[in-house]
């Protein structure tokens, strides 16, 4: 990287932390003032930074803009895939991705198990979103007042023995969920299935998106199962990084 671009990108770093004059820069920068100058006219120009009143210089409009527009065009699926893929390798496992849209949870994407015993989903198909690990992770995060409503909204159908009985009970699971960072569904939807899922995370630390491993319980038993869990868990956070463009 030049030395010029890496002075002007240094620049965004100590504007963040609140708007700062003109010497404040050069001291940053440890750079003469004309120096700091020229790089600063650069980004107001661009929109990048922005100059008030009292001649202190701000982040700009235009890179809040670049932000957003980067973050709406980001494909979590298409970054995520690569890692479900290895993840399906390593276990063998079913695996799915699923995000929380229009107060439904759906599958944007799944790998099939290896297995000749397989779990009946599709892609675009909503989830039981009452017993789900990825409905869990994924309703966990949202604020207090919001969680409460969609789950009182929602009605509880009793699918096995161990399913979500009532709102009650589900929000006791979310804030459990919410705290460990981690969900499970256990026989809740089907008797025979087991599943473990962990968040994707955006850049702000919202999840966006969750992931989940499913087996049968006559390919692997619950425990067994369980004890993938921190491989989902790093494979997740993996992902998240990738999609916060975060330095791994």
């Amino acid at each position: 990287m030049s030395q010029t671009v890496d002075r002007a990108l240094s620049i965004l770093p100590l504007l963040a932390e609140g708007p700062a004059n003109l010497e404040q820069v050069s001291q940053r920068l440890g750079v003469h003032k004309s120096t700091a100058l020229r790089l600063l006219r650069t980004l107001h120009e661009h929109g990048i930074v922005h100059r008030q009143q009292d001649q202190r210089y701000r982040l700009g409009a235009r890179l809040f803009a670049l932000a957003q527009e980067a973050i709406e065009n980001l494909d979590v699926r298409e970054i995520a895939h690569p890692y479900l893929a290895r993840l399906n390798e390593k276990t063998g496992h079913t695996v799915h991705l699923a995000v929380y849209e229009e107060n439904e949870v759906l599958y944007i994407d799944k790998v099939e198990s290896r297995y000749p015993v397989r779990m009946y989903s599709r892609i675009g198909k909503p989830v039981a979103i009452t017993v789900a690990a990825v409905a869990k992770l994924l309703l966990a995060d949202l604020p207090e007042s919001e969680r409460r409503s969609v789950a009182e909204g929602l009605d509880y159908p009793m699918y096995t023995a161990r399913s979500t009985p009532n709102a009650a009970a589900f929000l006791a699971e979310l804030a459990k969920v919410r705290e460990q960072g981690w969900a499970t569904d256990l026989g809740g939807h089907e008797e025979s299935i087991n599943c473990v899922g962990a968040p994707i995370r955006g850049a702000d630390g919202r999840v966006i998106a969750a992931m989940s491993v499913s087996a049968p319980n006559v390919v692997v038993t619950a425990e067994e199962l369980l004890s993938i869990l921190p491989l989902v868990r790093r494979t997740a956070e993996a992902v998240s990084a990738e999609y916060a463009g975060k330095p791994r």
